[in-house]
C-alpha cells in the first residue's frame, strides 16, 4: 500500500514540476517563445494554473497520507528510551520515593542495589 502511494506521490511531483516549468513567467521562462502555439496565451495560463493547483492538492493529500501511515502502528514510549509499559526498572526493584535528602540520593541507592552481584546466571534481556 505504501509503495503504490509513494509510486503516485513520485508521479505527481513529475508532472507538477513540469507543469511550472512550463507556465509563462514576467522573465519569459520555458514558456518563451511566439504566440503560434496550439492555444492562446491566456488559455495556456488558466489551462496550467488550474493543473497546478490540482497536482498541488494531490501532493499535498498524498503527503498527508503517508506521514499518517509512518506512524500508523507506532506505540508510546516514554522518554528514557524504555517502553512506556515497563514500569520498573531494569535491575527488578522498584526504586521507592525519595524519604530524606534528594533526588541525587534515590538514584545511588537504586544505583547500588543495581550493582550488588546477582546471585546466578542471568538471562539477558531484549528491548
Amino acid at each position: 500500500m505504501q509503495t503504490v502511494v509513494i509510486v503516485i506521490h513520485l508521479m505527481i511531483v513529475a508532472i507538477m514540476i513540469g507543469a511550472v516549468l512550463l507556465q509563462k513567467s514576467e522573465g519569459g521562462g520555458l514558456g518563451m517563445g511566439g504566440g503560434a502555439g496550439f492555444m492562446s496565451s491566456r488559455g495556456t495560463a488558466n489551462l496550467l494554473s488550474r493543473t497546478t493547483a490540482v497536482l498541488a492538492a494531490g501532493f499535498f493529500l498524498t503527503s498527508l497520507f503517508l506521514s499518517w501511515y509512518a506512524g500508523y502502528d507506532r506505540k508510546p514510549s516514554s522518554i528514557i528510551g524504555q517502553p512506556a509499559s515497563q514500569t520498573q526498572p531494569a535491575g527488578g526493584a522498584p526504586i521507592a520515593p525519595p524519604t530524606s535528602g534528594g533526588i541525587l540520593d534515590s538514584l545511588k541507592k537504586a544505583d547500588e542495589q543495581q550493582n550488588q552481584a546477582p546471585a546466578g546466571p542471568q538471562v539477558p534481556r531484549s528491548q
